[in-house]
């Protein structure tokens, strides 16, 4: 399957029967419930990982993977990309420079599928924590501005109000003007994919702008943020502890608790961001 061809991609929901418990009885009904497959990513004929992911915006996934993983240093490198089914799920097979395979050996990975897993699998202690890329600040986001995008961002997630199973990552710009939403069964997953979507479109300029999950930041969604030269990373749940060390040696504004009316600071580099 090429590029854009969305021919044969299962559906991203499906619905099942179910019981529901009200008013002290059973009443039958059916609902939608969001699909997972595992997603297999192949470079230059070589397998690298297999992730559990919702089938939707392959594409992107694998441009944003191949990037925040550091396959690539650029999308310039992917030098051609293909979907092919499977019988349980896809293979997204990935042209690189034959010098990025040889690399692979050194730290390749064997991830187990676990859904929004990002660092299960990985063989070695040294690939778990890997140096963080130094962001820039481009551009001033202020308070009001996250509070704008967070409160644009529910109604901009139709997978999750379908199916109530799926996280969603966004970027908006400094207005708080949500610009690009994916959503996907993993949190990384929803995060790769939202890059990777960034990195095609021409118009937008991910690094003025901020990016907001609806999940916990762990160090691994401030790993891929800083990947893409974006400088703020909003999360609605807490980050961890190593997130907010990896944020402020990275010099990335990290804001967790992002909720209606309130969020809160943990990292901020620079201070004319977020006053």
């Amino acid at each position: 399957m090429k590029p854009g061809d969305v021919r044969g991609l299962r559906p991203a929901h499906v619905p099942v029967p179910v019981s529901r418990w009200k008013g002290g009885t059973f009443e039958p009904g059916r609902d939608d419930v969001a699909e997972e497959c595992p997603v297999a990513f192949v470079y230059n004929g070589v397998p690298f990982s297999v992730m559990l992911a919702t089938p939707l915006d392959l594409e992107d996934f694998a441009r944003g993977f191949s990037l925040t993983e550091g396959i690539v240093d650029s999308p310039a490198e992917i030098q051609g990309l293909e979907i092919v089914p499977e019988e349980t799920g896809y293979s997204l097979y990935v042209s690189v420079p034959r010098e990025r395979t040889e690399a692979l050996a050194a730290r390749r990975r064997s991830l187990a599928g676990r859904t929004g897993c990002g660092l299960c699998g990985t063989q070695m202690l040294a690939d778990a924590i890997r140096p963080i890329q130094p962001v820039r600040a481009s551009t001033t986001i202020g308070p009001e501005a996250i509070q704008r995008a967070h409160d644009a961002l529910a109604s901009r997630q139709a997978l999750n109000s379908l199916t109530g199973a799926v996280h969603a990552a966004a970027w908006a710009d400094a207005a708080g003007t949500v610009r690009v939403v994916r959503e996907d069964v993993g949190r990384h997953n929803a995060l790769d994919k939202l890059v990777g979507a960034l990195l095609a479109d021409p118009a937008i300029e991910a690094s003025e702008g901020m990016i907001i999950v609806t999940s916990r930041a762990s160090y691994e969604m401030v790993h891929k943020t800083a990947a893409a030269g974006v400088s703020v990373l909003c999360a609605v749940s807490a980050p961890t502890a190593l997130a907010v060390r990896s944020a402020s040696a990275a010099g990335l504004t990290l804001v967790g608790f992002t909720r209606e009316d309130r969020h809160t600071v943990y990292a901020r580099p620079a201070p004319s961001l977020l006053p």
